[in-house]
C-alpha cells in the first residue's frame, strides 16, 4: 500500500508539523539505509521520504485510528508503523530500480523539470524551519533527490506500460445489467443504528417479497415496486461480481432471457427480486473494457519492475532504518499545495491525477 501521493509531494508549500518527541535513536542522514546494487540509500532521503508518508498518515486517520495508531495491530503480530515503513521501503527501492533502467526507456529530467524540483526544494527549506528539518532531514539535497526519484518514477510509469494489447472484446468485458428489489432483513434502533430483524420479521420479510414476486404484471418491476411505495435499484454486473451479494449475482447471470425475472433470492441480507434488463450494457462494457486494459498495463509495470527486482542485490540495514520511528515522533502537515512538483517543457504538469 503506497500513501504518498505524487500530487502530495509539491512539498514546495508543505509545512510540517511535529507532534511529539521521545528518545528515538540518534541516526546520521549519511548512513546508510539500505543498498539498491551500487547505489545507497542514505539516511537522510529514506527519513525525508518516510516523513512524508507519515505526515500524511496521520493528518488523515489520526482523527479515527487515535493517538496511538501506529501501535494498533493491523494483522497479528504487524502494527500499523511496520505496515507503513515497510512499503514506504519498498517504494524507495522501487525507484532507485526506476532511475537504475530510466535510460533503457530513454527517460531523463528534463531541464525544466530539473528546474522545477530545484525550486520546489528551496521553497519547502524556506517554509519549515531549522529545528523541524533537522527532524524530518529536510535539508535540500534530500529533498531535491526524492523529488527526482518521484518524477522519474512517474515517467517510467508512463513508459513502461506502453505496448499492451488494448483490443478488448465485448464477449470479454461484456456487462449486464439489472433492476433489484431488496427486502431487508435489518432495521433500525432508537439511536439510528442499523441492528438484524428477528427471526419471525425476516420471516414476515420473506413472505412479503414473495407475494410481491407474484404480483409484478408484465414483467415491469420497476412499476410493481413504485406501485407497493419501494425502490427498484439498477446495477450492472458480470459473472465476477458480488455486489449487491455474489449468490444475487449468481441468479441474475443465470436468467436465459433479457428481461427475465429471478425468483426469490433469500440471504443474510435480506430477500431479493431481479430483473436482467439488458445482456450487454454499452456503457458499462466500454468502462469495463478501459478497466481491463489499464489492469494489463499494471500488470506488465509490475512485471518488469519485478524483474528488476530480481536482477538487483538489495540490501537492508535494519539496524538503521528502525531508527525512524513515527512512535517517538509525530509528523503532521499544517498546509498543503495543489501546485505540480514539475512541468514538462511546454509547461504541463508532470503530476499524476
Amino acid at each position: 500500500m503506497k500513501y504518498l501521493n505524487r500530487k502530495f509531494v509539491v512539498v514546495a508549500a508543505v509545512v510540517l508539523a511535529m507532534t511529539s518527541l521521545g528518545g528515538c535513536s540518534k541516526l546520521k542522514d549519511t548512513d546508510v539505509v539500505a543498498t539498491v546494487g551500487k547505489d545507497e540509500i542514505s539516511a537522510g532521503v529514506a527519513n525525508f521520504y518516510a516523513r512524508l508518508q507519515q505526515a500524511q498518515s496521520e493528518t488523515y486517520y489520526a482523527s479515527y485510528m487515535g493517538d496511538d495508531m501506529w501501535e494498533q495491530e493491523v494483522e497479528e503480530g504487524t502494527t500499523f508503523e511496520d505496515s507503513v515503513k515497510k512499503s514506504t521501503l519498498e517504494g524507495l527501492e522501487d525507484m532507485y530500480l526506476l532511475k537504475q533502467h530510466a535510460s533503457d526507456y530513454e527517460v531523463e529530467l528534463s531541464e525544466e523539470e530539473t528546474a522545477a524540483i530545484k525550486k520546489a526544494a528551496d521553497k519547502f527549506v524556506e517554509a519549515n524551519s531549522l529545528e523541524d528539518k533537522k527532524i524530518v532531514s529536510g535539508e535540500k539535497e534530500y529533498v531535491q533527490e526524492v523529488l527526482e526519484l518521484l518524477t522519474i518514477q512517474n515517467k517510467m510509469d508512463a513508459a513502461m506500460k506502453t505496448g499492451v494489447d488494448e483490443e478488448v472484446s465485448d464477449e470479454d468485458a461484456a456487462q449486464k445489467s439489472m433492476q433489484y428489489v431488496l427486502f431487508s432483513y435489518k432495521t433500525t434502533d432508537e439511536s439510528g443504528n442499523a441492528v438484524d430483524m428477528s427471526d419471525d420479521e425476516k420471516a414476515e420479510q420473506l413472505k412479503a417479497a414473495q407475494d410481491f414476486a407474484a404480483g409484478i404484471q408484465n414483467g415491469d418491476l420497476a412499476a410493481a415496486a413504485g406501485a407497493a411505495g419501494l425502490e427498484a435499484t439498477t446495477t450492472t454486473f458480470d459473472a465476477d461480481a458480488t455486489t449487491p451479494d455474489k449468490d444475487v449475482i449468481a441468479a441474475a447471470d443465470a436468467v436465459t432471457e433479457e428481461g427475465g425475472l429471478t425468483d426469490v433470492i433469500e440471504t443474510d441480507a435480506g430477500a431479493y427480486i431481479c430483473k436482467v434488463t439488458s445482456f450487454l450494457d454499452r456503457a458499462a462494457t466500454d468502462s469495463k473494457k478501459t478497466e481491463i486494459v489499464e489492469q494489463r498495463k499494471t500488470d506488465q509495470y509490475d512485471e518488469l519492475l519485478q524483474g528488476f527486482r530480481d536482477d538487483t542485490d538489495i540490501k537492508v540495514n535494519e539496524k538503521n532504518w528502525k531508527k525512524i520511528s513515527f512512535i517517538d515522533q509525530g509528523v503532521t502537515m499544517k498546509q498543503e499545495t495543489e501546485e505540480p512538483y514539475a512541468t514538462g517543457s511546454d509547461g504541463t504538469s508532470t503530476s499524476d491525477e
